[in-house]
């Protein structure tokens, strides 16, 4: 995998420390479960708001400038072509049902890869020594 440029790693730090409501909401309702979400990853020459990098799943939050926008046609194509499958929400859609749409991603990740766990299980449980 190429090394992310650094303007770019810079670019989502920035993004990770002002995170929009909606990003916010489902990020606190998805950070604990397994397989890992990660936020802002960089693919290629774009910032995924949300990701699932073992189902290769794309979450985006757009806000109304992204009504009817070609820039999104092109990444989402881009996205696709590299793998990822992508799932897009309305701003106020996630403000208005937060657990419906983390659902949505949670029911999306199981039917790409596996059930996710909010605990995983301690690794050495039960065992005897």
């Amino acid at each position: 995998m190429p090394r992310v440029p650094p303007e770019m790693t810079r670019r989502a730090r920035a993004l990770r420390g002002n995170a929009t409501e909606a990003e916010r909401l489902v990020w606190l309702r998805l950070r604990t479960y397994r397989p890992r979400f990660t936020r802002q990853l960089v693919v290629g020459r774009y910032i995924l708001d949300l990701a699932c990098r073992q189902a290769r799943l794309a979450v985006e939050f757009d806000g109304s400038q992204h009504l009817d926008s070609s820039y999104d046609a092109e990444r989402t194509a881009f996205l696709e072509s590299v793998g990822w499958r992508v799932m897009r929400f309305w701003n106020s859609e996630v403000v208005a049902n937060p657990d419906g749409v983390a659902e949505a991603i949670l029911g999306e990740v199981v039917r790409s890869c596996r059930p996710t766990h909010p605990q995983p299980l301690p690794s050495r449980e039960g065992r005897k020594k």
